[in-house]
């Protein structure tokens, strides 16, 4: 179904042109990741996108299809994978999450340019439901024995500390700054808002991702978490630790804006990033699990099919009238 009115003009943009921007993006993210972890970034990274590749290969091949991995799309969804994991992550939890999400994220759906879900997310979420002792919050702390790899690892993360707080349990809350430039502990790439500003503005200017998605997802949470810190003054957990911890900024910019898997429209995408960021403060408030991020982005995706058509917008100078019926 059209949801843009006419003239339209080409930019001339491939898939692969996209996919290297969001690449380029995501290298203050990833650089951050490995001036946090260390060479487990690139390790977890690693085997994420050499799994994508090889999932996308097999698949394309047992549909007879021509294997083509040159757009990079692979190599993308591998790197948001990956930059999703904890530092600690064993290699058969990647693999898996990788296969799942080319397999089912994707190729079931037609491949590239088909799929609803967003693959690296769908991969996630699997992964988190099939290995919750790795993936909960024992799969980020450090549990070996001798120095660990960096002190960061041997604290558990904010959202973990937030949750233990909102249960009236004890916890020091991670500062501000700390957040801002990714010196605590979480996925690999979570830590730093500052990262995920930069690649995500990076992002925003070159239009390879909608500025009303994570506007929208940021103003969400912002409004809500701003509501509970009125209604709970005491609370240590305020605003901007919502905004800058977790993995809020690095799904708004990163995840949310996959352009297959979000609406067409603005106005579309600015509704689907501000239920993006309700839905994350709802899953971190009141479930189990201290983020929401990944399932927020899923639940949201069912959606955009909805908010294209509700969001169709009104030509210049009114609708086109239909034709009249010839008597």
């Amino acid at each position: 179904m059209p949801v843009a009115p006419g003239p339209h003009i080409g930019t001339g943009r491939t898939t692969r042109r996209v996919m290297i921007d969001v690449l380029l993006g995501l290298v203050p993210v990833f650089a951050a990741a490995c001036w946090v972890f260390g060479w487990y970034a690139l390790m977890q990274v690693g085997i994420c996108v050499a799994s994508c590749l090889a999932a996308e290969a097999l698949f394309t091949a047992m549909r007879r299809r021509p294997v083509s991995l040159g757009d990079f799309s692979a190599v993308v969804t591998g790197v948001i994978l990956g930059l999703s994991m904890p530092w600690r992550c064993p290699v058969h939890v990647d693999v898996v999450a990788s296969f799942v999400a080319i397999g089912v994220g994707k190729v079931i759906f037609g491949g590239l340019g088909h799929n609803i879900f967003n693959p690296a997310m769908v991969g996630r979420a699997f992964v988190t439901i099939a290995f919750p002792a790795l993936l909960g919050a024992g799969g980020y702390l450090y549990t070996g024995s001798g120095t660990p790899p960096t002190d960061v690892v041997t604290a558990a993360t904010p959202m973990t500390v937030a949750k233990h707080l909102a249960a009236g349990k004890a916890g020091q809350v991670a500062g501000l700054w700390p957040l801002f430039l990714g010196n605590v502990n979480g996925s690999l790439g979570e830590t730093s808002a500052l990262a995920c500003l930069v690649g995500g503005l990076y992002l925003c200017i070159r239009r390879t991702a909608a500025w009303q998605i994570p506007l929208g997802a940021v103003l969400a949470v912002a409004v809500i978490a701003g509501v509970g810190n009125l209604l709970h003054p005491q609370a240590q957990w305020t605003v901007l630790h919502h905004l800058l911890g977790g993995a809020l900024l690095y799904g708004a910019f990163f995840i949310a804006t996959d352009p297959v898997t979000s609406p067409l429209t603005p106005r579309g995408k600015f509704i689907f990033g501000a239920g993006m960021g309700a839905l994350v403060m709802v899953i971190r408030t009141y479930s189990g699990y201290p983020e929401g991020v990944q399932f927020s982005v899923l639940l949201m995706n069912a959606t955009v099919p909805l908010l294209n058509r509700w969001t169709v917008p009104r030509p210049v100078g009114g609708p086109v009238p239909a034709p009249k019926a010839q008597a």
